[in-house]
């Protein structure tokens, strides 16, 4: 009996884990809290960006620009990315719980021209097991290091001592 529990808890963790890699969560300060499936993204506007791999090659990525997601999520962006505000900032968290961080100005096209994305595809084949479903591109960085994969949850916080 004891061994059946185990192997049914076993399962339930692998499950859970299979579903959160499917949909990447947006929390935190945020208007409306996000659930993205690889169908949500899809339908949303799409962009590329192109990032070198950890060996110099350069590759082409399809996604959606991580301002339109925080734009959906109800983020404070633009304008009204000032004062205190410029205090939040970006946890992205990966499945094996890698997390990069990004202040919201790095982000914001009124303070930048970088566009980062939330990617499926790279070179416009889906991305391969192990990286995806979902990955972060950063365009433009010497060190590919925020170019995470597997991307499971985004967190809009605040910076406090």
């Amino acid at each position: 009996m004891k061994m059946k529990l185990l192997t049914l808890a076993s399962a339930l963790c692998l499950l859970t884990q299979i579903s959160l890699a499917q949909s990447v969560k947006v929390t935190g300060e945020v208007v409306t809290p996000l659930t993205l499936s690889a169908a949500d993204l899809t339908a949303m506007p799409r962009t590329t960006a192109t990032a070198k791999d950890k060996q110099g090659v350069p590759h082409t990525f399809s996604g959606v620009a991580i301002a339109d997601i925080l734009n959906k999520a109800g983020v404070t962006t633009g304008k009204q990315l000032k004062g205190e505000n410029l205090a939040k900032y970006l946890l992205v968290t990966c499945a094996d719980n890698y997390q990069v961080v990004f202040s919201l100005a790095e982000l914001d096209s009124s303070f930048t021209d970088r566009v980062v994305i939330l990617a499926d595809q790279v070179e416009g084949k889906p991305l391969p097991a192990g990286t995806g479903p979902f990955r972060l591109i950063v365009p433009g960085e010497k060190k590919p290091a925020r170019n995470c994969f597997q991307v499971v949850a985004i967190a809009v916080k605040f910076a406090k001592e």
